[in-house]
């Protein structure tokens, strides 16, 4: 009787919920059908579907519900090492350091130095001379 009223309970609730998150809930729960269809054996996961269980995650808060095929904390390390990457890749856009120094930039510098030698730190062996 309890299981028969749980499933009566959860049949009501699926109808009185928005249907984006009812068609969100079939696309995610379809995902480990379809990876498992690909092939006989152990499931291999593409990076495609890391992908779709990181967008998941980020756009769905019942996401670990439907987790069948990995756990919740490999999802997460997925995240991670998206975000990680994304941020390596920006970051390597353009120059990276500082830029250069002309050369007579450089000489400017050392001849006020050498002719100011009371200002700032000593420039060594530059100093001395």
């Amino acid at each position: 009787m309890l299981e028969l009223t749980l499933l009566l309970l959860r049949t009501v609730g699926s109808a009185l919920r928005r249907r984006g998150y009812l068609l969100a809930e079939n696309l995610v729960l379809r995902h480990p059908l379809a990876v498992l269809q690909r092939g006989l054996g152990r499931p291999r996961l593409r990076q495609t579907d890391r992908l779709f269980w990181v967008l998941v995650r980020k756009f769905w808060n019942g996401w670990q519900g439907a987790l069948v095929l990995v756990q919740p904390a490999t999802v997460v390390r997925w995240h991670r090492q998206a975000f990680k990457s994304y941020w390596t890749r920006i970051s390597r856009r353009g120059r990276r350091g500082r830029p250069p120094v002309s050369r007579e930039i450089r000489e400017l510098i050392l001849r006020m130095a050498k002719a100011n030698p009371l200002w700032g730190a000593p420039l060594g062996s530059t100093a001395n001379s």
